[in-house]
């Protein structure tokens, strides 16, 4: 695997105070002759309509990013706009509310319904280029495009030679699926706030719109719960193989979700059970059915353990720990998890189901769990998170597939498709195997409305791509099995389904290959992918 050849940095183009004056001091690169502006299409996801038209916008020192004098919203995504593109570019591009024509302008309020909440359209020709959408998700997302249509140099963060081009022409772009997700693993190995603030970062810029964290595990507790303080500094206090662990305060959970909400991207917390819970039966021996605590566990098993199903301090525990995520949690979701329950006997998991379904609704939350929960009694409104293969028996995918019949709401994770965590082959150094090996095309290339057979197309909330962590303990390493698989995800779960072809994708991911590397991404080589020499 490579090292990264760049200092990491956070994706200034999404940061949302403004940044003052001209960046990055010095005379710029000796210009080069001009190459000619990327077509208008070449984007990741792929947009639902494109109409090129006329000639390019080219970014000068005097261009402004103009708003709406009324709309702190267009104002912050404006703001966030000018970070990315004044280091690379050296230009001061101020942000203003003049009626000035020309420059990039940005504008909320459109009447075009077909927009949704989280489209735009983007219209780019010699005089500027105007992003119009009825959201402000809509207008962050079309940033996100704009970004892509300019050379991959301005993701840089010193200045570089332009010309900086938007090529001319339309862009009409809405989601397909309103859930387009990403889960972390911070229970295997731990991730600082600002590891997962990079990661953000990196998702927002392919329009993911969910954050699924992955809190607790039999290896480690993420999260403090001042009604059960053991939890975060003693269930906290390792990870796989060892090491220091580490937890988020309530403080910083909630910067966390304050960040991802500043990039139109709704955090989805998970506390895993009734298994995967040794954490916290380390923590508290009365949560264990013999009242004795085992240790705590730094290994990669799974299924071995569960909370006392029986006992009533078990519920006294879900009913904490849940009223006080939820309170930190502005989000719609909490994940209950609810998977690989093996040492918990099927009677004992629907009960406990109930129960554990029966408090996130207390506290306002719609209940996210693994497709296991389709064996229980899916809460009316409850989401199911479908992790099976395409080798998973009829019989689970009918138990899957009726209950979304039924109004179960589907997220569709399979994990011989996009487990970001499997081995790409054989002789990738990272990532486990056990669902098979994934490489690009396997990822991308397979429809969500129709996967799973007998649901509804119209049951299908849209898709999500795991990451989890037995094996990965750095930044550098998440990105090398994210990238280039996550943008594809992306792509399935934005992008028309008349959009999806290998052939044309492939190549549209080639070029995002000089835009990892300017952001400092160590991105997976792939021999199926056209990468640009060099």
């Amino acid at each position: 695997m490579r090292q990264r050849r760049t200092l990491p940095r956070l994706l200034g183009s999404l940061l949302l105070v403004a940044a003052a004056g001209v960046a990055g001091v010095g005379a710029a690169p000796a210009p080069v002759e001009a190459p000619a502006p990327r077509p208008l299409g070449e984007v990741v996801p792929a947009p639902a309509s494109v109409r090129p038209a006329g000639s390019p916008y080219t970014l000068t020192p005097v261009t402004r990013i103009r708003v709406d004098e009324d709309s702190r919203e267009a104002r912050r995504i404006a703001a966030g706009l000018a970070s990315v593109l004044r280091p690379s570019t050296g230009y001061a591009l101020p942000v203003s509310d003049d009626d000035g024509r020309g420059g990039i302008r940005l504008v909320l309020g459109s009447r075009d319904k077909g927009l949704g909440d989280e489209g735009y359209r983007l219209e780019s020709g010699r005089a500027g280029v105007t992003i119009t959408a009825r959201k402000p998700a809509g207008l962050f997302h079309g940033v996100q495009t704009l970004r892509q249509l300019l050379p991959a140099a301005v993701e840089k963060d010193t200045r570089q030679a332009g010309p900086w081009q938007v090529p001319g022409g339309t862009v009409t772009d809405a989601p397909r699926f309103g859930h387009r997700g990403a889960m972390l693993d911070v229970s295997r190995h731990f991730f600082t706030v600002d590891q997962v603030k990079r990661y953000i970062d990196q998702l927002a810029l392919y329009k993911i719109n969910k954050l699924h964290l992955h809190l607790s595990d039999d290896q480690g507790w993420r999260i403090a719960v001042d009604s059960w303080p053991r939890l975060a500094t003693y269930g906290g206090s390792t990870q796989v193989g060892g090491g220091p662990g580490g937890h988020y305060t309530k403080a910083q959970y909630k910067e966390l979700v304050a960040y991802a909400g500043s990039r139109y991207m709704e955090v989805v917390p998970e506390i895993d059970m009734p298994g995967h819970t040794n954490a916290a039966l380390a923590s508290y021996a009365e949560l264990n059915c013999d009242g004795v605590a085992p240790p705590l566990y730094t290994g990669t098993a799974v299924g071995f353990s569960s909370l006392c199903v029986p006992k009533a301090v078990t519920y006294d525990f879900v009913d904490d720990v849940v009223r006080e995520l939820a309170a930190l949690t502005p989000g719609r979701y909490l994940h209950i998890g609810g998977d690989e329950a093996h040492s918990t006997s099927h009677e004992d998991y629907v009960a406990f189901m109930d129960r554990a379904q029966a408090a996130v609704a207390k506290y306002g939350k719609t209940v996210v769990g693994w497709h296991q929960l389709t064996g229980a009694d899916p809460a009316e409104g409850a989401v199911a998170q479908y992790w099976g293969l395409d080798g998973t028996s009829a019989a689970e995918k009918e138990q899957v597939a009726k209950a979304a019949r039924n109004g179960t709401r589907i997220v569709l994770s399979p994990a011989d498709r996009i487990y970001l965590d499997m081995k790409y082959h054989k002789d990738t150094p990272l990532g486990l195997a056990w669902a098979g090996y994934v490489e690009v095309r396997r990822s991308y290339d397979w429809d969500p409305g129709a996967y799973l057979p007998g649901a509804p197309a119209s049951a299908i909330a849209g898709v999500e791509a795991p990451l989890w962590t037995e094996t990965l303990a750095t930044s550098d390493q998440l990105e090398f099995m994210a990238f280039p698989r996550l943008p594809g995800v992306a792509e399935l779960g934005w992008s028309p389904a008349s959009t999806h072809d290998w052939d044309d994708y492939r190549v549209r991911l080639a070029a995002q290959g000089p835009r990892m590397s300017a952001l400092g991404i160590d991105y997976y080589r792939s021999p199926q992918v056209p990468w640009p020499a060099g």
